[in-house]
Parts: C-alpha cells; sequence; structure tokens
C-alpha cells in the first residue's frame, strides 16, 4: 500500500479507536497493524503527537502480574477534532471514489 494513502490516515484511525474506548499504546499499534499494514513504532510518535495537541490525555492503570500500563483517553477537544476529521474524510473518500468510479468523456 502506497505510505502516502497511509500517512494521511493514521492520525484519524487512532483517534477512532479511542473513540470507542480507552486503549493502551501497544494495544492500538497490535489493532492498526492487523488491518493496516505498518511498521513497529509507527503509533507512538502519532500518540505523542495527539497528546501534545491536547487531543488525548493518559492514565497509568496497574495490570495484574505486570507493570502500570499507559492509556490514552480522547479529550473532549478530541472527540471535537475526531467528528470532524472524520467528516471531511468521509466527504474526501467518497469524492475520489466517484472520480475513480467514472467513465471517461470519450466513451
Amino acid at each position: 500500500m502506497n505510505a502516502q494513502y497511509k500517512k494521511g490516515v493514521l492520525e484519524l484511525c487512532v483517534l477512532s479507536l479511542l473513540k470507542k474506548r480507552d486503549r493502551y499504546g501497544y494495544e492500538i499499534s497490535e489493532y492498526l497493524a492487523g488491518h493496516i499494514p505498518i511498521s513497529d513504532g509507527t503509533v507512538y510518535p502519532i500518540l505523542r503527537k495527539l497528546r501534545t495537541d491536547g487531543l488525548l490525555t493518559t492514565y497509568l492503570q496497574e495490570e495484574s502480574g505486570g507493570p502500570p500500563r499507559k492509556y490514552y483517553k480522547l479529550t473532549a477537544l478530541g472527540h471535537e477534532t475526531y467528528e470532524a476529521d472524520r467528516a471531511e474524510y468521509l466527504k474526501f473518500a467518497q469524492t475520489v471514489q466517484n472520480l475513480l468510479e467514472e467513465k471517461d468523456d470519450d466513451e
């Protein structure tokens, strides 16, 4: 898959996963890697950027038999941004799909 296609939507995918529920970084990375070909370490810079931008907060949660995990949670701004970006992306994707399915004018 073209890396430029992925680059533009990975932030939206991360926000989408976190809209459903809080998750820890490895969980997000594994889920995305199971659906989109990404390399190791792709998700963590995205999580840092989203947190710096005020779209996410973090908290530690103890796990039985292991060290605490850092969970990511959408902020109110994160929810708003997700909804706006989602609508914009879906409109864009529909436009591209329509364009790709159009017959040539010469036919």
